[in-house]
This record gives C-alpha cells, structure tokens and sequence, in this order.
C-alpha cells in the first residue's frame, strides 16, 4: 500500500479550493463555519495544501471561550464527571450506582454487575439466610450495598461496614464530601443487617 506524503490528503475529490480566488483541488478537510454539535457533525471547507496550510496556521480552537471553558477542554478528565447512561440512576435497573459515588470506574462496574447476579438469582430461587428463613427484599438490598453474601457473619459484616466507612466518611477519606449519599445508604444497611439474626 502507497502511503501519500501528507496526511489527511483526499485524492480525486472533483473539488475546488475554497480560499477565495484558488483554482487548485481542494484536497484537505478543514472545519467549516457550522461546528460539530447536536444536530450533526457541522459542515467542513476544502482546501488545496498551500491554503489547508494557511488555515491551520491561524486557526484557533479555543477562540471565543472563557478561561474556565479552555481549561475544561484540555482537561484529562474531560467528559468523566458526567453520568452516563448506563450510570445514572434512571437507566433501567433499580440502586444503579451513581458515576460520581466511585473513584474508581472499574468499581462502579464490578458493583453494577453483582447487582445483576443478585437480581438474577432472586428471580431464580428465593433468598433465604442460613437458617432457612426467606431474605426480604429490603434485607437483599442492603447486602446487595455492602457488598455482601447471604451466608456472611458479624465479622465479614463489622469488617466491610468498617472499610466503607473509611472510604466514604468524609472525616476519614480527606474531607471528600462526594460520597455522603452513598455513606448514608451503607450505614442504614449496616443498621438494618446488624440488628438480623443471621448477624447475632
């Protein structure tokens, strides 16, 4: 395979340079007056190389933004701190975590999918604790937010409430007061696990 010399070139275009006054074939993309946006991906203006060249050394993305806008542009994180579908607490499954509740996205992910197994499997069979009494669906729900089995103790129960706690308490994780909706559900499932025979 032939590679052109320079990149972005489109070759046998049948079109004319756009820069006013220019004759040549306009073989490389540039973006037009319309931007990318809602409605569709915006229009775009053809240009030989020796103006694609002078476009581009004038063109300014950041023209027209703020301070704060360019700074959020060039953000790595850019587009991250918004809840996307699959993580909003609409998108279809009930406790959904919330994107904002997880440093870590991997974490979101392995939470989403052993809701899931929970859902799937008390469609399955019904729950039942070790001592053969029927789990109840707030009782579920609350092992489902710690993170917990059905055939777990008081110790695997103080243990984890322990550690979420230290990652959620805003006066143990730096004063990162972004989680306080999610401490406040892992402690009213500790509260109510807590208080089950199965945790005695």
């Amino acid at each position: 395979m032939t590679r052109d010399r320079f990149h972005g070139r489109v070759g046998g275009t049948g079109r004319i340079c756009d820069w006013p006054n220019c004759q040549e074939t306009g073989e490389f993309r540039a973006p037009g007056i319309k931007p990318s946006g809602f409605d569709g991906p915006g229009d775009y203006r053809w240009f030989c190389l020796e103006h694609v060249r002078a476009f581009n050394a004038g063109y300014d993305y950041f023209e027209g933004m703020s301070a704060e806008e360019i700074w959020a542009a060039q953000s790595p994180i850019a587009g991250w701190e918004r809840e996307t579908r699959a993580f909003r607490p609409t998108a279809g499954v009930d406790e959904t975590p919330r994107w904002a509740d997880y440093d870590d996205p991997l974490e979101a992910i392995s939470r989403r999918a052993r809701d899931f197994r929970a859902a799937r499997a008390a469609r399955a069979a019904p729950a039942t604790w070790p001592d053969g009494r029927l789990i109840q669906a707030e009782e579920q729900a609350a092992l489902t937010t710690l993170g917990l089995e059905a055939n777990a103790d008081r110790r695997a129960l103080r243990v984890r409430y322990s550690d979420l706690v230290h990652r959620f308490h805003p006066d143990r994780n730096g004063g990162d007061r972004r989680h306080e909706a999610r401490l406040q559900q892992v402690v009213e499932a500790y509260q109510l696990l807590r208080r089950l025979p199965a945790f005695a």
